[in-house]
């Protein structure tokens, strides 16, 4: 309800009731979003006379034109609306959020066969969605336990019940590596299939515990009839399980369902840790940065990181552990301060994530301070390329093949002019049979710029190319498919006289050899190359290794690829001793392995 801002007849007309308030500016734009248990009053203390020593907030106030309010029922209502608002209109002096990515989830579709597979984008659709995960190392991890301890189909097919009964399905390749049962062909029943889902949604939820008592039981039931290959089977999960939990951060286990936080307040910003703890394990962690704007205290902080975090991680404890009580109750939640006990213990656990990662923030402040020679660097490089932007980030490509074999490409990704490992990325090549390096840099680009896309993440200001116009070519197709062309530069780079060249000039631009410029697109190229040829030849061992083992007799599909899981190099594996192989093969599978290896040497 806007009206001309005369601030006593405004606030006169502020009912003093649970709302949220919106200060605008001359141009109407709203300038600052807030809570309050009482509008009337929370707004007329933004214009008291006496100095408060806030002087972002006194800026502010002097810029406020017209206010605005909305009446609601509560405290929590009003926490709702005022977060919602904040991320859709993102209000110059609100706290800011530093944290704008999207996590991956685990998903276990809404099908007859259910797979279980990782995605970025929740859908409604009557899929079950476990996480968010703010590691993506944590959900390749539980991927990975997945696929060791279950047969699950990988394939998009609508597996109905008719479609099988009349054969319209054929099993596939998953069928014969041991990785599927073939529910297609019906050579897995629905029922058995659904028992391995719900051991998996019990592992996403935590419930280690109940899933391995459940495969204790089954394996006791085996060995009693005498089904002793199958009670193997189930030890070999359980004890994989136990390993796994093993690794997971214990606490009591009384404490079943809760949400801890703990925050650290400095002057500009402060930092929040997240734990959320699952029958007696923390199963989530996250930290998260806020910038302040108005100089808020740590409780107005709080109260609303718990709010945005539990709607994001969706959330439902009953319990939230934290340092002190937020200005804001949530209703059916429990504020818990503890002194002592398990509970302390884990809010200074907490409190330990949140300062590590305050520390880790402060080093990466320090590391983005460019010394006077990356900047002069990066200046050049932008002058001789005659690049419009500075090229503070560089990704490059490279493909890699031998004879066609095993074809592959890396991407590597330097900010700053120095390498940003954890953004590398290796790459199968998919659509492409043969030896074709120009098909395969155009399915690459295409790839990687279309998840960029899609992510909405961070474009580079420079793109190489590890070849000459022909690949260069290739990689302009994709980015002109995708609409990017404009957007990005790009420069293929050719190895026999290091030739640069651009996509409009046939002419290639010969760089001085002792140029700082030349010497920095050849590290990255080089470093492209490496990290590509390390890709490939670890597939090659994993090849090779896996035709070795094929020509032992005694050592079957099952075991084979649990050889391959924890150890795909041949050379290493022939200088395993006997303990090793019986650890990653089992015992009667070492015998055999180390006889065989015995003999060769």
């Amino acid at each position: 309800m806007p009206e001309k801002f005369q601030k006593q007849d405004v606030i006169k007309k502020l009912p003093p009731k649970p709302g949220v308030y919106q200060f605008l500016n001359s141009n109407e734009e709203i300038i600052y979003i807030g809570k309050a248990k009482n509008l009337r009053k929370r707004v007329a203390s933004y214009f008291k006379t006496s100095d408060s020593g806030n002087f972002k907030q006194e800026t502010m106030v002097k810029k406020i034109d017209q206010i605005k309010y909305i009446l609601v029922e509560n405290e929590s209502e009003a926490l709702l609306l005022e977060n919602n608002l904040i991320k859709e209109n993102k209000p110059k002096y609100n706290i800011l959020l530093k944290d704008d990515k999207t996590y991956p989830w685990i998903c276990i579709k809404n099908e007859r066969f259910p797979r279980v597979l990782q995605t970025r984008h929740y859908v409604t659709d009557g899929s079950e969605y476990f996480g968010p995960y703010t590691s993506g190392i944590m959900v390749k991890t539980l991927l990975g336990l997945i696929k060791q301890l279950y047969k699950l189909r990988s394939c998009k097919l609508s597996l109905s019940e008719t479609g099988i009964k009349k054969g319209r399905f054929k099993r596939c390749l998953e069928f014969h590596l041991g990785n599927c049962k073939a529910p297609c062909e019906d050579l897995q029943e629905a029922e058995d299939y659904n028992q391995s889902v719900f051991q998996i949604r019990e592992i996403l939820k935590g419930n280690y515990h109940q899933v391995i008592n459940h495969l204790k039981q089954l394996m006791q039931q085996f060995s009693s009839e005498l089904r002793f290959e199958e009670a193997e089977t189930i030890r070999q999960k359980i004890v994989i399980l136990e390993k796994f939990k093993g690794k997971s951060t214990i606490v009591n286990p009384k404490i079943s369902h809760v949400d801890v936080f703990s925050v650290i307040d400095e002057e500009e910003s402060a930092y929040i840790n997240f734990l959320k703890v699952v029958n007696g394990a923390i199963v989530q962690a996250h930290n998260i940065e806020i910038q302040k704007r108005l100089q808020e205290d740590k409780s107005e902080i709080l109260g609303y990181v718990i709010y945005d975090i539990r709607k994001r991680f969706r959330s439902t404890a009953p319990e939230i552990i934290l340092p002190f009580t937020p200005d804001v109750p949530m209703a059916g939640v429990v504020y818990t301060i503890p002194v002592r006990g398990d509970k302390r213990k884990l809010l200074d656990l907490s409190l330990r994530n949140a300062t590590s990662f305050r520390n880790d923030k402060a080093e990466l402040r320090q590391e983005d301070k460019w010394t006077q020679q990356e900047l002069s660097l990066l200046t050049r490089l932008q002058s001789d390329l005659r690049l419009k932007k500075l090229p503070r980030h560089i990704e490059c490509f490279d493909n890699s093949n031998i004879q066609g074999s095993d074809p592959v490409a890396s991407c590597v990704v330097f900010k700053l002019s120095r390498p940003a490992k954890s953004d590398y990325r290796h790459y199968n090549i998919k659509t492409v049979k043969g030896s074709n390096d120009f098909a395969s840099m155009e399915e690459i680009i295409t790839r990687r710029y279309r998840r960029i896309l899609a992510e909405k993440n961070e474009f580079p200001d420079l793109i190489i190319i590890d070849g000459g116009k022909g690949q260069l070519n290739s990689a302009v197709r994709s980015l002109k498919s995708l609409n990017l062309y404009d957007q990005v530069a790009i420069i293929g780079i050719a190895k026999r006289l290091e030739e640069i060249y651009t996509p409009e000039d046939p002419i290639p631009l010969y760089l001085d050899k002792n140029s700082s410029s030349l010497r920095l697109i050849q590290k990255i190229r080089d470093e492209a190359h490496r990290f590509g040829i390390s890709f490939h030849r670890m597939k090659r061992s994993k090849a090779q290794l896996q035709s070795s083992l094929s020509a032992i007799p005694g050592i079957g599909e099952a075991t084979r690829n649990r050889i391959l899981e924890a150890q795909p190099d041949i050379e290493r594996l022939k200088k395993m001793n006997w303990e090793e192989l019986s650890e990653i093969a089992g015992r009667r599978a070492a015998n055999i392995l180390y006889n065989y290896f015995s003999n060769k040497r």
